[in-house]
């Protein structure tokens, strides 16, 4: 992981700028965070992981029936946007400030599949009172190794065409940053998950933006991290006003971050 640097506090302050949310109100306590990051500089060629027609690719027949790009950088060409970072708060919430209609994840399983020998989604968010299925849509089976540090790591086989899928234990523990998931057998196949207490994180889209929703109002530190750079912001100092979104518009990161 690359050393942090740390953007300037008046930038922050500059970008975090709160703004009516003209849509349905937002509770008087309670406030929503928004933003996008972008790329700052040429964007770099995609990488291929297994090109199409490789003979030498393991399971050939599957794994190469088709290019297999990387995800580790993703850019959109038309606005430099950058896929897969990944906005959490980092500072403590109480429970008892989360709006009622938070406090719980609306869906108890999060999928987690392999296609064309990658894994969908690439970027996961996880919260404690969820639990991972882990599926598959290849001929060829598949392993799930994921490499979490509060939590026991989990290594299991996922068989052809499973889709049913392993049910995973619950994280028992959040996680103080996004972990690596690998299949074993697969070895260019590789995830990141985030493992969280609570409703607050994102991850960017595929223009590099994300929303955060029903934020206490008052000062709260985000960390934006990406899995080529590492912390894109450590403590991001953020002000949340009730009833209004706080905006920090948009984040450049140098290009030479990625290198």
């Amino acid at each position: 992981m690359k050393a942090f640097f740390s953007v300037p506090c008046l930038f922050a302050s500059l970008l975090a700028a709160a703004v009516a949310l003209p849509q349905s109100a937002l509770a008087a306590d309670h406030g929503d965070f928004t933003g996008q990051i972008v790329f700052d500089g040429e964007i770099p060629e995609v990488e291929i992981k297994v090109k199409k027609g490789d003979p030498t690719a393991k399971d050939a027949a599957v794994c190469a029936a088709q290019d297999v790009v990387s995800e580790e950088l993703v850019v959109n060409p038309e606005n430099k946007g950058i896929q897969h970072v990944f906005v959490f708060l980092r500072s403590k919430v109480s429970k008892s400030d989360i709006p009622a209609e938070l406090q719980k994840s609306k869906e108890p399983t999060v999928v987690f599949d392999q296609k064309g020998c990658k894994f969908i989604p690439h970027s996961l968010v996880v919260r404690t009172d969820q639990q991972v299925v882990v599926k598959s849509d290849d001929n060829v089976a598949h392993n799930t190794h994921t490499y979490s540090i509060f939590n026991p790591s989990q290594n299991f086989i996922v068989g052809a065409n499973d889709r049913t899928g392993v049910t995973m234990p619950k994280f028992s523990l959040k996680e103080r940053l996004p972990f690596e998931v690998k299949c074993d057998i697969h070895p260019w196949m590789s995830a990141r998950w985030m493992v969280v207490d609570h409703p607050y994180a994102a991850i960017t889209d595929k223009d590099g933006k994300f929303t955060i929703k029903g934020l206490p109002a008052g000062d709260h530190e985000f960390t934006l991290w990406h899995e080529k750079v590492g912390y894109v912001e450590k403590e991001l100092e953020v002000k949340i006003t009730g009833g209004k979104t706080t905006d920090l518009k948009v984040v450049k990161v140098a290009a030479d971050r990625f290198e």
